[in-house]
């Protein structure tokens, strides 16, 4: 059974774990290096509880105790309530949700293990926004993609921030994180998918066209290859791909967003792909 334990200090060492939200390099050292996340928001930890990852601790406002009390007392952890001023005290930002959770990570899969039974699947370049990160997630989920696939330095689906704007989709959708970047492609291109850059670019394929199988061969399995903000697709990666693919837009809009992209991709890939038996 959870112990409740209400504090008044902010500087009490047991919140540790909550301390400096705000500084982005303090907290991605802090996360890896003792193997936790972040989840904030009762629907958020709620999913994170589901998809079984263990809770280290909470850290609520007293309002909020009541509507997680069942997650609280099934977990065990210690509880830790403060008042709301000295919560944002401790995490350097109004906790407008009133409630966070310390998780425990788990060992990420390979990614052989991830796109083994997947059709579709989005690859991510380099995209280090937490925020944009999180958005993908949470489009990929809406639209049942089937897993996803990082490049070494792209930024932390469980960061606190990329958690909070997936709103818990991170943890549903299945995702695991390259060795190398170089030839990171090679074990997706050996399992049988088709790599599809997404681009804007005048001359390559609209996206719809792709979807009805003109330009992919109608492709089972197929591996959408997203680039980093602003830049977009390594020269490397438009390359190694079989097909470059691009979202018909407005003259007057240059490109979209990576998110709203990676949304829009996502449906008109998915729309048409049944259920796994």
């Amino acid at each position: 059974m959870s112990a409740i334990v209400r504090l008044e200090s902010a500087e009490d060492p047991r919140l540790d774990d909550y301390a400096n939200l705000k500084d982005v390099t303090l907290r991605r050292s802090l996360e890896v290096e003792h193997g936790l996340f972040l989840a904030e928001g009762a629907k958020v930890i709620r999913r994170a509880v589901a998809a079984g990852y263990r809770v280290r601790s909470f850290l609520l406002s007293e309002r909020w105790l009541d509507g997680l009390a069942d997650v609280v007392t099934a977990s065990g952890a210690p509880c830790y309530v403060l008042p709301p001023d000295r919560l944002e005290e401790v995490t350097g930002f109004a906790v407008h949700r009133g409630a966070i959770a310390s998780m425990e990570r788990r060992p990420l899969p390979s990614v052989a293990e991830v796109i083994a039974h997947a059709r579709r699947v989005l690859v991510l370049e380099d995209i280090v926004d937490h925020t944009n990160v999180g958005a993908i997630f949470r489009g990929a989920a809406a639209f049942g993609v089937d897993a996803i696939v990082l490049a070494p330095r792209c930024a932390d689906p469980l960061y606190r921030r990329s958690v909070k704007v997936s709103m818990g989709t991170v943890f549903s959708c299945p995702y695991a994180r390259m060795d190398n970047w170089y030839d990171g492609l090679d074990a997706l291109r050996a399992a049988g998918f088709t790599l599809v850059a997404l681009t804007p670019a005048d001359d390559a394929v609209d996206l719809d066209t792709l979807a009805m199988g003109d330009e992919s061969g109608g492709a089972e399995r197929l591996a959408l290859l997203l680039g980093t903000e602003g830049d977009g697709l390594s020269a490397r990666w438009q390359d190694q791909a079989d097909v470059r693919a691009r979202i018909p837009i407005s003259a007057a809009v240059d490109s979209l967003n990576v998110a709203a992209a990676a949304a829009v991709a996502c449906y008109v890939l998915t729309r048409d792909v049944p259920p796994p038996a």
